[in-house]
């Protein structure tokens, strides 16, 4: 019974492999899950589900790679399933600064458990959980709540805000960074590194930003348009928004992963002794940029992205 639940992608032709998982979905009954195996992180798959099924599933990693990714997929309706780290932070972002303490990446890593979470990084399930209840729900929080926006609205409030701050501070800490490197680098060798690290972030983010500025927010800006003043679904030369979604994500954890190294190699941020002021300044603002990354991140890949999967899909129902 069990190899029934289990599902070798590698051995299905391409053009069946997406419909095979879905009529394996489609046949579950509430409750129950099976498992995919695959060569490569199946993530495109997990859009396609949400835009053509909407977010009735959970999507667990069970291995992620490098040769062998392992992910359970199960159908919500039987057992109520784990909120994910994304939805707890969207409900609350005041829960955010519990999974930063710990380390616990709260925006591209949204899709885990506290569960799946603590176990990759040996943390105590049962102390996160506990930090996380001190917070008391709290309806009259001045948090905006974003899941209340317009798709538009929101978009436009990401640009004007963090998109904004990425432009205006990436070359100033770049410039920092290659400075305090020049200076200091020979007798603190990791500072080489960062400006190295940080100067790969300022250029791939700017060339993301421009990706999401003239292509894919453009697009959710339409659908927001319809959704309120009705008509037809907006054309793309991408196809389902699933797909430059895909993209932005994946840049998303790149980015992640580079500001990541940086925190580590620092040791948070740790400064010696001898510190300079602009040593100083530095790292204040590398602390400070990626905190605004996490939010930023977070507003996209758990609220906005999902958002826009839910409206095209709707607008797609309309149509039919």
């Amino acid at each position: 019974m069990e190899t029934m639940n289990t599902l070798d992608v590698t051995a299905l032709e391409p053009r069946l492999k997406h419909p095979t998982i879905f009529d394996i979905y489609d046949r579950l009954n509430p409750g129950e899950a099976f498992v995919i195996n695959n060569d490569h992180d199946p993530k495109p798959l997990y859009y396609q589900l949400l835009a053509e099924r909407g977010p009735v599933f959970t999507w667990q990693y069970l291995e992620e790679g490098p040769e062998l990714w392992k992910v359970k997929i199960s159908k919500n309706g039987g057992v109520e399933a784990d909120p994910t780290i994304g939805e707890i932070v969207t409900k609350d972002y005041r829960k955010a600064q519990v999974f930063k303490h710990y380390g616990i990446d709260f925006c591209c890593g949204g899709k885990k458990t506290i569960k799946e979470a603590c176990e990759k990084k040996g943390i105590d399930t049962a102390e996160v959980t506990k930090a996380l209840e001190s917070i008391q729900d709290n309806t009259n929080s001045c948090e905006n709540d974003y899941t209340k926006w317009d798709i538009g609205f929101l978009t436009d409030y990401i640009i004007n805000t963090h998109h904004q701050y990425v432009k205006e501070n990436t070359s100033f800490i770049v410039e920092l960074a290659n400075k305090v490197a020049k200076v200091h680098g020979q007798q603190h060798p990791e500072v080489v590194e960062v400006a190295k690290l940080f100067n790969q972030v300022g250029e791939d983010l700017m060339l993301h930003l421009s990706k999401e500025e003239k292509v894919l927010f453009p697009f959710i800006k339409e659908l927001a348009t319809v959704q309120r003043e009705g008509g037809q679904l907006p054309e793309s030369a991408f196809g389902h928004v699933s797909n430059p979604i895909h993209v932005m994500e994946s840049e998303h954890e790149q980015a992640g992963d580079l500001l990541h190294t940086i925190r580590e190699i620092t040791h948070d941020f740790t400064l010696p002794a001898n510190a300079c002021n602009s040593y100083t300044i530095l790292y204040k603002k590398l602390d400070e940029y990626e905190n605004d990354l996490h939010k930023h991140v977070h507003l996209e890949n758990n609220i906005l992205f999902p958002k826009a999967l839910l409206a095209e899909q709707e607008l797609q129902a309309g149509v039919k």
